[in-house]
């Protein structure tokens, strides 16, 4: 499908120094200096694409009802459209391979990889994977590492939800029932499979630092989730890690900030006003300079609406804010071709209303992924 030429004209345009009122013109998929026929965009802002750098909302498209979605490459459809309508236009979709089971299972893991290569071709969205391996399963590190081979994943992010504290203590994981529903085992066997990773995780820091240094070798991204502490961040740094997602603690986020690690933060923790479980504050490490990259976590809308509050209550300026979820997460990634409107980049744009900031419209390398209301009849308009 070729990609449009276009002008954009008359709308707020967002560069390093916050709005200004410019043209941007993009052909062959990328900013470009001039051409393409004119849109009147009076009334809008021109902003980046969003780069979500982690997100798992999509889990509700792909597993509605337990056997409810036999074609998953349809839920990943449907998950691109949600992704669209929020300006997204790079999407890193956070897929589990957990003992927990379910859709958070290995089984499941390879299922969406198989589905996620059938669909990216298809798509508009960038659609992207991260693998986000459970670091106590030391039966199955061999599986992983030859799933994530076999599939071509670049980016993968350790994880524990072994609940420690609660088997150290002699007592019974809370909500095991539930859990072990999910994994279709029985509580009794679910309580043995965790006690035995308790039990045996001793042996996880040399085993998974063994796999982190056979993942770099493949060139794959490496990322922490939820440290605690400066020794957790110490410790994944060691091991060739350079991005931490959500860190719980100030500790942790103030650690990682200062080893040079990559923070990422969950955008609804943002715009919430803080964390739903108790951990830190995005806002307070924000503030703090301690901030890399948002991402939507678990709802999409999330990442511009942070970026906006953030904007909002003076934190930083809208350049600033909206760096956090466009050029910030893209430099993370390694993706410099994206991020910001310079000339040479992919044409990856998120159009809003200068008054609402509803979104009106998102292209995605030069082609149209969504667009509603009064800026379609712009669009076609102008072309007749």
């Amino acid at each position: 499908m070729s990609e449009l030429a276009l002008r954009l004209v008359g709308a707020d345009v967002l560069g390093p120094e916050g709005l200004v009122r410019a043209p941007v013109s993009f052909a062959d998929g990328l900013i470009s200096e001039a051409g393409g026929r004119e849109v009147n965009l009076s009334g809008y802002l021109v902003l980046p694409g969003l780069v979500d750098i982690h997100g798992d909302g999509f889990e509700r498209h792909v597993a509605v009802r337990r056997g409810a979605m036999k074609d998953m490459g349809a839920g990943l459809r449907a998950a691109e459209a949600e992704l669209a309508a929020n300006g997204i236009t790079t999407a890193v979709m956070a897929q589990f391979f957990s003992w927990e089971g379910g859709l958070r299972g290995p089984e499941f893991a390879a299922q969406f990889l198989e589905a996620l290569g059938r669909v990216q071709q298809a798509t508009v969205t960038d659609l992207r994977a991260q693998l986000r391996f459970e670091t106590h399963m030391l039966d199955d590190y061999a599986a992983f590492e030859t799933l994530a081979a076999e599939h071509g994943v670049d980016y993968v992010v350790f994880n524990d939800h072994v609940p420690h504290e609660r088997l150290a203590k002699g007592l019974v994981p809370r909500r095991l029932n539930g859990m072990a529903l999910k994994s279709r085992r029985s509580p009794e066997t679910l309580h043995k499979l965790v006690q035995k990773m308790h039990d045996e995780r001793e042996q996880v820091p040399e085993a998974v630092g063994g796999l982190a240094a056979r993942l770099l070798a493949r060139g794959v991204k490496l990322g922490s989730h939820d440290d605690r502490s400066r020794e957790d961040c110490s410790f994944w740094q060691g091991a060739g890690v350079t991005l931490s997602e959500f860190p719980e603690t100030l500790e942790a986020g103030e650690a990682a900030a200062e080893l040079g690690t990559g923070v990422i933060l969950g955008a609804p923790n943002v715009v919430r006003g803080g964390s739903h479980n108790g951990n830190v504050s995005a806002v307070d490490l924000i503030a703090m300079g301690h901030c890399d990259a948002l991402a939507s976590d678990y709802h999409y809308p999330s990442l511009r609406r942070a970026a906006f509050f953030v904007e909002a209550a003076g934190l930083l300026d809208l350049a600033g804010a909206w760096a956090l979820v466009s050029s910030g997460p893209a430099r993370l990634l390694g993706l410099e071709d994206r991020g910001t409107l310079e000339v040479g980049k992919r044409a990856d744009i998120m159009i809003v209303e200068a008054e609402s900031r509803r979104i009106a419209a998102t292209i995605a390398g030069g082609r149209v992924s969504h667009m509603s209301g009064d800026i379609a009849k712009r669009f076609i308009q102008s072309g007749s």
